[in-house]
């Protein structure tokens, strides 16, 4: 309470000009003592308040200071015009909302800090599909925000893996992923990961839900990565590696490619390095370590080589 009295004087005197301490206390409906005492919160946090003496006296701000939108530094004024790329707020519905709110948050900055988030507004430009891959089609997207927001129960026609099913879902949250919408939905207790395009069909009705005591949308998708990242990467590779290979490895194995140079050991006197990689089931795996072509050999486990290497010998039969 004390922050939003602090902020209310503040705004007070910026408003009004000078202002007596009585007249502030009344205002705030406050005792004169604690006036003095917030006046001097004030002026410690940086806020400069100056003291007037005589019968024409009172506080008031120094000439020229205003608050920055209750205290936005420049960074933080110019990251909201980063905030909320305009492709998922459009699929959300709420393109429009977007526009409208940043015209108004830019009126309402200082002229200084309004042309910095224009300059970044020009200068940066979020685009979250990931390359060479179109987005999702999400015809339900904004119903499904709509009943995460209401709390609504979402009755769903899903279309998965091993055929098309019917369920009663309890709308949690939205991830936007690469490019991907997830919706986080609680069925039978349990909360489990959707896909949004998948969706053939949603309706809500009138029933609504209490979200489970403790959920936290951050938490809960970090960890359904790192579970799925387990279960996807079921054995490791053991891959020798040429200058070039290094280079290509993150390009094509994202993180866990990243994190196998960091761990790797300096390459020998031909220029090739040993490393160990996470990869997929088997089947998965040759495909993907094939895309190094001739800059790495896969060196185990035993049966991935071999698998290798039959993919290979056949490639080079149909080619010969």
């Amino acid at each position: 309470m004390r922050a939003d009295r602090l902020l209310s004087l503040l705004l007070l005197l910026q408003n009004r000009g000078r202002m007596t301490a009585p007249e502030l206390a009344a205002e705030l409906e406050v005792s004169v003592r604690t006036v003095y005492r917030d006046v001097e919160a004030l002026g410690a946090s940086g806020v400069p308040v100056l003291a007037d003496r005589g019968p024409a006296g009172g506080y008031r701000l120094a000439d020229g200071y205003r608050t920055r939108l209750t205290g936005f530094t420049d960074a933080q004024a110019g990251s909201l015009f980063l905030a909320g790329a305009p492709g998922p707020a459009g699929e959300l519905g709420l393109g429009a909302d977007l526009a409208a709110a940043q015209l108004k948050l830019e009126a309402a900055l200082p002229a200084a800090l309004a042309a910095r988030a224009k300059r970044i507004q020009d200068r940066f430009h979020l685009d979250a599909p990931a390359w060479f891959r179109d987005a999702d089609p999400v015809p339900h997207l904004a119903r499904i925000a709509q009943a995460v927001w209401d709390q609504r129960i979402l009755h769903a026609h899903y279309r998965r893996w091993g055929g098309e099913v019917h369920r009663e879902l309890e709308p949690l949250g939205l991830v936007l992923k690469g490019g991907i919408w997830y919706l986080a939905g609680r069925t039978e207790d349990s909360v489990r990961t959707y896909r949004v395009s998948r969706f053939l069909a949603v309706d809500t009705g009138a029933g609504t839900f209490e979200r489970p005591e403790g959920f936290e949308l951050g938490a809960y998708w970090r960890a359904s990565t790192d579970r799925l990242d387990a279960v996807l990467h079921q054995q490791t590779a053991e891959l020798r590696l040429s200058a070039r290979g290094r280079r290509l490895l993150p390009m094509l194995f994202g993180a866990a490619g990243r994190r196998a140079l960091a761990d790797a050991g300096a390459a020998d006197r031909d220029g090739w390095t040993r490393l160990w990689l996470p990869v997929e089931s088997e089947a998965v795996a040759v495909g993907d370590l094939l895309r190094l072509g001739t800059e790495a050999e896969v060196l185990g486990p035993p049966a991935l080589r071999a698998a290798v290497a039959a993919t290979a010998e056949a490639l080079a039969a149909r080619y010969r």
